[in-house]
This record gives structure tokens, C-alpha cells and sequence, in this order.
């Protein structure tokens, strides 16, 4: 059936695929995990792209085997042969070969056949297929540039501020961006879907600190693992009784749109409240089938906030900011962070100066609703959080008062109570 560009799938069960193609590296006993908690769910929305994209590219698989999250994962693109089989030989600047210990390239299938809706030179292109650029070190990046590991108590957690904490659970995710913060520990086969044993003194951990009030479950990409381990890891967390709010950090729906079945948000919902904050990077990737996993989530009464990292020639403008936040809100997501850059090694070609994120937030505030307008922030390299910048607003402070510059660089006084 067909709504436009919509087709919604025929009835699909969330079973492994039986496909006798090459299964990628994944972490140990996945797919027995994630075969272990599949059930059914209803159809999923595609794009009406996605079936001439199957019948050139995956001329043997099924809408049934496409719309299983599982089948996605297990066919990911890993290869620059297999990139150029898809979008031909138009990419130059593609590394051929990663150097070892360096963040590996992965898609999904269905983040290629969105990728296959744009020309070669759109600019979500080069979020994940790895340049040449990435190779060279510039001043100042790290391994770890926000020295997280200085500040991890146990395996897997993150205690920077007071009252949260960062609970890393897997190191594996669904595609890796190329400017990711935590290329140092992701797609590292010790630190990818680990053992319930090893979440357990993370767990500890939180239960014996009162203080923590807020846990941040991330990655990697938590929503990577099974229904029945993420269950296991939520139930723990509630049961705390000082662990007010959970978040998940996930681009699942930005990457792998199908992980977001009925059976997912009907467990999440048991474990109220939990947030999510979902990483996107431009408007087009707001294609119909992520819009769906969006709607489902804020059906399921789960807040959404989006992180957005500001890129050059990605994302480095107004005009694409405001697309890109206006949209988000139509699917119940709320803008919530522009971060710069973080200093990882290979990311000056991605690196804005900082005044484009100035000029970002100014051009956005007062012309367009204050719900679109995120804060921008720098994480501090070294370990010194986030820090929010905003353009000047204040023009000076006396005994009088304040006089304050508005969006359109109009003087006003606010008086000091006397």
C-alpha cells in the first residue's frame, strides 16, 4: 500500500534472518541474544526508494528480512568495495584500508538506501564513510579528549558531575559516526555487548552512591543490545530507590529506524521515567521511517531531546539548523544541545571555528520559536563538562541595573530594585 512516498510494509515478524550471506564481525553471541527477545510487531513505513534500492542492491532479501532490525545489522556495509558495489566509483577520498585500532566503518543497509536518495555530494555522505582526512592528527586532539577515563571510578561508569552519572554498556553501535567522541573505546571487541556480570558492579556502584540521582545509559548504542538485556538493565537501575531519571543516548532511529518496535517501547514504558536523547546531524535524515520510530517513542510518553554535532560543511548554518530544529519538533523532539566538535584525532576537516555556533544560536533566537533554539556548548577538553556560550545579550552591569541587547541588537534597561 502506498501514501505518497510512503509503502507501508506487509505484516513483518521480528525473526533472524535465515540469509546464507556472510555474516560481519559483531560482538560474541549477539545474534543469540537478539534472537532470544524477537517478537512480532506491526508493519513498518519505508520509503518507496527503499524497493528499487533492494532489488539492484539485495535482490534476495525479503520486506520481512529488510524491516527486521536483526537482518540490518547482520548486513552492514563494513567495506570500501562493498560502498563502491553500491554507489559506484565516485568516492576518491575514501580510505581504502583503516589503519588497526582505528574506528572501523559501518552502515546499515537502510542508511545506504537513505544515502542513495541524495546526490553523491550530500553532506550526510561524509558523517559516515570514512576520508582520508581522519588519518592525520592535528593540534591538540586526543584518544580520549574529554579524559573520561580519569574519570571512571569502575568499568563502565563516568561520575563528572554531582548527582549523574555516565553508564557506558556497550561499545558496539549500528553505524559509527566519523567524528565520534568515543572512538577510543567503540568497536572494541573487550568492550562491546560485555556480560551482565561486568553491568553488575557498574550497578553497584550506583546503589551504594546516594548522590547519583540522574543515569545516563550510553555507548556505543545501548539499543543495540536485546530487549532482554536492556530490560535487565532498566529493572536494576528502578529498583534504586535515590535513581530518579534514566536516559538512554541512541541514534538508533536516525540509523536503524526498525529497532523501534511496539515490544521495545511497551518494555521501556514499565520503567518510567526515562528519556532519551537522540543524536542527529541534518534534516534530511527525517526520512519517513525515522519519523515513525520518533512518533513511536513520544507515543510511549518517552521525552526526546536531540544532540546535534556542529559540522563543517554538514550542518554549519542557520538555515540548516532551523530546517533541521523545526522538523524535529513536528516528531516531539526537542532540540537540547549543539556541541562543538569535540578534538578527536582525524577531526579538523569536521571542525567549525567557534564563532559559527555563536552566530548559530543568534540567528536562530527570536526568529523562530524559543523551542527550537538548543543550547551550544563546549565539553571541555580535559574533563571540564559542559560548558554553555551564548552570543552577547548583556551590554553592562551597575548599581542602576542591566542594559541588555536583544535579537536584533536593539538596547533595553532593566532596573535594579532600589
Amino acid at each position: 500500500m502506498k501514501t505518497g512516498n510512503t509503502v507501508i510494509a506487509p505484516l513483518v515478524s521480528e525473526e533472524a534472518s535465515t540469509s546464507e550471506s556472510p555474516v560481519p564481525i559483531v560482538p560474541r553471541g549477539i545474534f543469540t541474544l537478539f534472537n532470544n527477545n524477537l517478537q512480532n510487531s506491526i508493519s513498518f513505513p519505508y520509503d518507496a526508494s527503499v524497493s528499487s534500492f533492494m532489488k539492484k542492491n539485495y535482490p534476495e532479501t525479503t520486506k520481512k528480512e529488510w524491516n527486521n532490525w536483526i537482518w540490518q545489522v547482520k548486513n552492514s556495509i563494513q567495506t570500501d568495495e562493498r560502498l563502491k558495489e553500491i554507489f559506484g566509483e565516485s568516492y576518491e577520498n575514501v580510505i581504502g584500508s583503516l589503519p588497526d585500532n582505528h574506528l572501523p566503518f559501518r552502515i546499515t543497509p537502510y542508511f545506504a538506501s537513505l544515502l542513495n536518495r541524495f546526490d553523491a555530494d550530500h553532506p550526510l555522505f561524509r558523517t559516515m564513510i570514512p576520508a582520508k582526512e581522519e588519518l592525520t592528527t592535528g593540534r591538540g586532539e586526543k584518544i580520549d579528549p574529554l579524559n573520561e577515563e580519569f574519570d571512571t571510578p569502575v568499568p563502565h561508569i563516568v561520575h563528572r558531575y554531582p548527582d549523574r552519572v555516565l553508564f557506558t554498556v556497550t561499545g558496539f553501535c549500528a553505524a559509527y559516526c566519523r567524528y565520534c567522541t568515543r572512538s577510543h573505546m567503540v568497536a572494541k571487541d573487550n568492550k562491546s555487548h560485555v556480560s551482565s556480570q561486568s553491568w553488575d558492579v557498574a550497578i553497584d556502584y550506583i546503589r551504594k552512591h546516594k548522590e547519583i540521582r540522574d543515569v545516563l545509559i550510553s555507548g556505543g548504542d545501548p539499543l543495540t543490545l536485546s530487549d532482554t538485556r536492556l530490560e535487565y538493565l532498566l529493572s536494576q537501575l528502578r529498583a534504586i530507590p535515590h535513581v530518579e531519571i534514566i536516559r538512554i543516548g541512541t541514534k538508533i532511529p536516525v540509523v536503524l529506524p526498525m529497532r523501534i518496535t511496539n515490544a521495545l517501547v511497551k518494555m521501556i514504558k514499565k520503567y518510567h521515567p526515562v528519556m532519551m536523547s537522540l543524536h542527529f546531524s541534518h534534516f534530511d535524515e527525517l526520512s519517513i521511517e525515522t519519523k515513525e520510530a520518533c512518533n513511536r517513542l513520544a507515543d510511549g510518553g518517552i521525552p526526546l531531546g536531540s544532540q546535534c554535532v556542529l559540522l563543517k560543511g554538514v550542518n554549519d548554518s542557520v538555515e540548516t539548523f532551523k530546517k533541521l530544529n523545526h522538523e524535529l519538533l513536528k516528531v516531539r523532539v526537542r532540540p537540547y544541545y549543539i556541541y562543538q566538535c569535540d578534538l578527536i584525532p582525524g577531526s579538523a576537516h569536521f571542525r567549525t571555528e567557534i564563532k559559527k555556533g555563536l552566530e548559530i544560536i543568534k540567528g536562530l533566537r527570536g526568529y523562530t520559536t524559543g523551542y527550537a533554539v538548543p543550547h551550544f556548548v563546549i565539553d571541555a577538553p580535559g574533563g571540564g563538562g559542559k560548558i554553555p556560550l551564548l552570543p552577547e545579550s548583556i551590554k553592562c552591569v551597575d548599581e542602576n541595573g542591566i542594559t541588555l541587547i536583544n535579537y536584533e541588537g536593539k538596547e533595553y534597561f532593566y532596573p535594579e530594585k532600589t
